[in-house]
């Protein structure tokens, strides 16, 4: 977990970083079943069967314990996506479904809590979201550089495929597709897949091995 733009510091030792993540998921929950309009530190504390000033003496308030929530949930992302570009095989296809199976799993995982901390952006929040979404499409970019002769449709074809993941996540709920995230991961790689793989949109664009 990252230092964040108010200072807190993940602690170092085991039984700190324990207590930690005790918090942190108990923060989850709250926000996963009452919103954030219900999210304080109050609750969190109930959750996490700790005190009040337990919660303060790590954190100045509810705004930098959302921070940290996001903060854990977005390296959560960039890890996922990571190492499964790192364990995908050889070939386009199997590279970019793999990028789009790790994002929908990861919000799969967390589908209540994403849509609550993106109605909760500041400024500081914003730019750790921005900062894992460039993470993770630097890492696809260079995990298919080897399959592609042309970067940019790639580009498009990441920043769709990641903002059709938000919308659904935030979405889910109120406007259901009756689809299980991985079988929307699967249409989505495809519809993808097409677009990057068309002749029609730039015949130079793929190289032999799909």
């Amino acid at each position: 977990m990252s230092q964040n733009s108010e200072g807190f510091r993940p602690p170092q030792q085991a039984r700190s970083r324990a207590s930690l993540q005790k918090v942190l998921t108990a923060a989850e929950q709250v926000l996963a079943e009452q919103g954030l309009d219900s999210f304080t530190v109050a609750e969190v504390a109930a959750r996490a069967g700790m005190s009040v000033g337990t919660i303060y003496r790590r954190f100045d308030g509810k705004e930098q314990l959302l921070y940290a929530v996001k903060d854990q949930l977005l390296t959560q992302l960039e890890t996922s996506v990571r190492d499964a570009l790192t364990s995908a095989s050889p070939g386009l296809r199997s590279t970019f479904t793999a990028f789009v199976a790790a994002l929908a799993r990861t919000f799969a995982e967390h589908d209540r809590i994403f849509p609550e901390l993106l109605d909760a952006q500041r400024s500081d929040g914003r730019d750790r979201g921005l900062s894992a979404l460039s993470e993770i499409q630097a890492a696809l970019r260079e995990a298919a550089a080897p399959y592609l002769t042309e970067p940019a449709g790639l580009e498009m074809a990441a920043r769709t495929i990641i903002g059709a993941c938000i919308h659904r996540a935030a979405t889910c709920r109120f406007w259901p597709d009756d689809q299980s995230w991985p079988s929307w991961a699967e249409e989505a790689a495809e519809m993808a897949l097409a677009y990057l793989t068309s002749p029609a949109a730039d015949p130079a664009r793929v190289t032999a091995r799909m």
